[in-house]
């Protein structure tokens, strides 16, 4: 077996590592284009690198969807609760042009641990969404399924990955306008680093599932047994190529996927929903919806033909939906209405480009599947 490349294999995560910190600041329009690229070399370290070992991570222990989530939920309770500490510091975004959120973050305190529910929701949430799982989601969406699915670095890929998180985090940690010289609580940090080993342990469990048994999760099917030829994912190109050697019966196939504008309209009501009802009853409403969210992906996941189509579906969603409020948001720091509006315009760009650029390619690699697939001298049926 001849090995890929170099390039080739650090190619995908290259662009995960310069992908997540786009998506966590700079796609809901919080630099302009000017500043965009200082944003994303200085903070590839601690976004990307995060995103990378999540994504490693979860490939190489077989987590699925619902470990990356989970890990990038720890992720952001790292980075907003210890790394800058922005969960705990009222006055984080004072010096921001987002200083007037800070009524609206004081009316959902939780006693005793002194940290907003309102922006809990957000900065984790964000980084779940934007951060982690879209970034994930697109890089995964441009490869063929066997490099999808399986691990991009080594062991000295993954130390160097850990190490450049580690030091991005503790540049971050201790630069004036990362920290910006807030230390919280004792309680505060023990708080925020048992809630991170949590979703850690977790996320982790799946793991432990017994070898071949089945994996409900966000991509492919529950039970290679189930899958059907039309089938696409990794999941079920893994299950294929340690199946049964028998085709599975009509009787014991499970309902169809449903069309990947469905996962990803459940994501985008959710990632637009969460914020639309201020105070307590605002919160309930967040995380309705993200449970909500998690039930219909995981049953849909297990159905036939669910595969990267709805994956990038759901994980772009996020991503679409912030390039549009765009528009309405302002920039960290004061800039002119052109360069805003620059900087909104390159984003909406970027967007459609990444994006209909990762749809293309899964549907050409579908077309070269069903024309493989056809009988000798017949073509390839349509899609469904």
């Amino acid at each position: 077996m001849t090995t890929e490349p170099l390039r080739r294999r650090l190619a995908p995560a290259v662009a995960l590592l310069l992908l997540a910190p786009w998506t966590a600041e700079c796609v809901w329009g919080g630099f302009t284009l000017l500043g965009m690229p200082f944003v994303v070399v200085l903070l590839a370290p601690m976004y990307g690198g995060a995103a990378l070992l999540i994504r490693e991570t979860a490939r190489r222990l077989g987590l699925g969807w619902p470990g990356i989530v989970l890990l990038a939920a720890a992720f952001g309770v790292v980075q907003a609760g210890l790394v800058d500490q922005s969960l705990f510091n009222p006055g984080f975004l004072d010096d921001t042009q987002f200083a007037d959120t800070r009524a609206a973050a004081e009316a959902t305190l939780v006693p005793g641990l002194g940290f907003s529910a309102r922006q809990a929701v957000d900065y984790v949430g964000n980084h779940v969404a934007l951060t982690i799982c879209a970034a994930i989601a697109l890089v995964e969406s441009y490869l063929g399924a066997a490099r999808r699915s399986r691990p991009w670095l080594g062991r000295p890929g993954l130390a160097v990955t850990a190490l450049l998180w580690l030091g991005g985090s503790l540049l971050v940690f201790a630069d004036d306008g990362g920290r910006k010289g807030f230390l919280a609580s004792p309680i505060q940090l023990v708080f925020a680093t048992g809630l991170a080993l949590a979703l850690i342990a977790v996320a982790l469990r799946r793991a432990r599932r017994p070898a071949g048994g089945p994996r409900p999760g966000f991509s492919g099917a529950a039970d290679p047994r189930l899958a059907t030829a039309g089938a696409t994912g990794p999941g079920v190109d893994a299950a294929r190529s340690a199946g049964t050697g028998s085709e599975p019966t009509v009787a014991h196939r499970p309902p169809a996927a449903p069309w990947p504008v469905w996962p990803g309209a459940v994501v985008l009501v959710a990632y637009l929903g969460a914020a639309i009802v201020p105070g307590w009853p605002g919160i309930g409403l967040a995380l309705a919806l993200a449970t909500v969210t998690a039930v219909l992906l995981t049953r849909w996941s297990r159905r036939t033909d669910w595969g990267q189509r709805h994956v990038l579906a759901a994980g772009s969603a996020s991503v679409l939906a912030a390039a549009v409020s765009a528009y309405d948001v302002p920039t960290y720091a004061p800039s002119s209405p052109a360069a805003d509006l620059v900087g909104d315009v390159a984003v909406s760009v970027l967007v459609v480009l990444l994006v209909g650029g990762a749809w293309w390619r899964l549907s050409r690699a579908a077309r070269d599947r069903r024309r493989a697939a056809a009988p000798a001298g017949h073509p390839a049926s349509p899609p469904a």
